[in-house]
């Protein structure tokens, strides 16, 4: 959620960036929280005053009491003051419960870095890394291959459950394991520390990083108002949820591997061609806590992380600057990075790295001050950041593409091979 003082003091600014964001129903959103903000605040200061008042008669009748006085009249005018406090007191927690509820629906505000933009076509690419390769007669798509090879079974999937979850055998089993280790070994090198997090999210969990109220239709709910997390970003930014964390400790960095769900609603076409678009993927996530002054450092570095797994992996790959429609609810900056998949001569999305600044943190309630919970001074909301390093699916794709041969083995990568016990997918 936003600051409320930016939200009184930098009226224009906070519309400006709403309206960047271009997200269904954000700007009506943010014209009913500021009546009720300005209502709430003219209440709160009759009701206080009334409040002193009632405090004060009530001091004056034991006073006449003690005298041996009449307080009838008193007692009688401070009888109508209470009904009239209760009223408001009534009236207060109404407008507060609808300023929180309204608070949810206004999205994070765009850094000014972020380019002002009404659809993806707006993204900026910064640059490309690597030598795309391109089409041949002879390349098969990876869905084509991995069935033709036994490691990848999209029919039993959709028997097991729906379309759109993949079952994995053979040698695409053992893929995705060697990729989880290389992944999650890699960036324990570069300092996260490793978290296994539930797959479930209750209510307050998907609240608190943004997930609910904004993507609760692409979201799958089960019972005891539960969530199947839709990335571990929201198990993980949770891990401090409600704390105060000792400032020189910062930053806090943590990688974690789970499944991901998401419904995928709307998707169709060649965009949902075997592992294109999946409702069920595999993904190593980053999260890190820093300080203010420290986030947008950090989203530099988290991205370059992920890079690197695409260069060691030996992917051509290209970074965007997400513009301010394309950008998401949360996210004050992100950078998306897509991998070339020669079959399809086109990009897919394979990691998306975001500083969210204090967004989620002020959802949290995570602080941060010298000391930490036993410390003195004052507590500041820390800034939280996430980024995929990467999503299997596509990068898979990528992989079995990029690196097979005209009799359709595959190539494994050199960092891969430890994991995989051999050089070469057959």
């Amino acid at each position: 959620m936003l600051d409320p003082s930016l939200l009184r003091d930098h009226p224009e600014a906070v519309r400006a960036g709403v309206r960047a964001k271009r997200i269904e129903g954000a700007e009506e959103a943010l014209d009913a929280l500021s009546l009720a903000d300005e209502e709430h605040r003219l209440l709160r200061r009759d009701l206080e005053e009334k409040q002193a008042r009632r405090n004060r008669d009530s001091k004056r009748i034991g006073e006449l009491k003690r005298d041996g006085a009449d307080a009838d009249e008193l007692i009688r005018t401070m009888g109508e003051l209470s009904a009239e406090v209760k009223q408001l007191e009534e009236r207060e927690r109404s407008l507060r419960e609808r300023i929180e509820r309204l608070t949810l629906e206004v999205p994070n505000l765009p850094h000014e870095s972020v380019p002002i933009g009404e659809s993806e076509h707006d993204n900026v690419v910064l640059y490309e890394r690597g030598d795309p390769r391109p089409a041949s007669a002879s390349l098969q798509p990876h869905w084509s291959l991995m069935r033709e090879r036994g490691w990848l079974d999209m029919e039993a999937g959709a028997r097991i459950a729906s379309a759109g979850f993949p079952v994995f055998r053979g040698e695409g089993a053992r893929l995705v394991r060697a990729l989880e280790r290389y992944f999650i070994d890699r960036l324990a090198d570069a300092g996260f520390a490793e978290v296994r997090v539930p797959l479930l999210a209750n209510r307050e969990s998907a609240t608190a990083t943004g997930q609910l109220p904004d993507k609760e239709g692409q979201m799958y709910r089960v019972q005891d108002d539960l969530y199947l997390v839709p990335t571990s970003e929201v198990s993980v930014t949770n891990l401090h949820r409600g704390e105060i964390l000792d400032a020189a400790e910062l930053p806090l960095r943590y990688c974690a591997f789970t499944p991901c769900f998401r419904r995928e609603a709307g998707s169709h076409g060649r965009e949902v061609r075997g592992l294109n678009r999946v409702h069920q993927f595999d993904k190593v996530e980053m999260v890190a806590f820093t300080a203010p002054e420290d986030s947008y450092e950090m989203l530099e570095s988290m991205t370059e992380l992920a890079e690197a797994l695409l260069t060691e992996l030996g992917l051509a790959y290209r970074r965007l600057l997400m513009c301010t429609a394309d950008m998401g609810f949360t996210q004050a900056k992100k950078y998306d990075l897509e991998v070339w998949s020669p079959a399809q001569s086109r990009w897919l999305e394979v990691s998306s790295v975001s500083n969210v600044t204090d967004f989620q943190a002020r959802r949290l309630a995570t602080r941060a001050r010298p000391g930490g919970v036993h410390g003195s001074g004052r507590t500041t909301h820390v800034h939280t950041l996430n980024g995929s390093a990467l999503a299997f699916p596509r990068t898979i794709a990528a992989l079995v593409e990029t690196h097979q041969d005209d009799a359709g083995e595959v190539a494994v990568p050199a960092v891969l091979a430890p994991y995989l016990g051999t050089d070469r997918l057959r």
